[in-house]
């Protein structure tokens, strides 16, 4: 669906990471494309992608910023696929020392953890961060703390 969008001959850019230490208790499927010519890919489980970006909206903090992108990828997931798979969620936070107790993360653990990024959010600075890459500017009138708030509560924790 990108690729429709780009204009001809306009140079994309795209940057692959590679996790060469994932955390475990995710699940793969395999996925068929058809251009530019068929081929399959594997690729995480769409509960266990949303779980890699949960993580990153709960931990990860770049100069004490939060980044725009993963609001806007929140809002995409919550819209199109609201599964997380918790197990998976934690195991990630386990991994990088943001889930240190001794008992499960559970979905109220979650729920906290959520609702208290959201509202330690600079709602200003995500929108200013996402808005050079968003066609409709107005599309982000309507963030704010009760919007996240909102929409994180339709998060099923699977």
């Amino acid at each position: 669906e990108i690729a429709r969008q780009i204009p001809p001959g306009q140079v994309v850019k795209i940057k692959l990471e590679v996790d060469t230490d994932p955390p475990g208790g995710f699940s793969t499927e395999t996925r068929y494309l058809l251009q530019p010519i068929p081929f399959s890919v594997r690729t995480c489980c769409l509960p266990d992608l949303f779980a890699g970006k949960m993580h990153a909206l709960l931990c990860r903090r770049w100069k004490n910023r939060v980044k725009g992108r993963d609001w806007y990828d929140l809002v995409w997931y919550c819209t199109h696929h609201p599964e997380l798979h918790l197990t998976h969620l934690e195991q990630r936070m386990r991994q990088s020392g943001h889930w240190a107790k001794s008992q499960n993360l559970t979905k109220e653990d979650f729920k906290e953890l959520i609702a208290t990024t959201i509202n330690e959010l600079d709602i200003k600075q995500i929108r200013r961060e996402v808005l050079p890459f968003v066609r409709n500017p107005d599309a982000l009138a309507v963030w704010s703390r009760e919007f996240f708030l909102d929409i994180t509560r339709q998060i099923r924790c699977i």
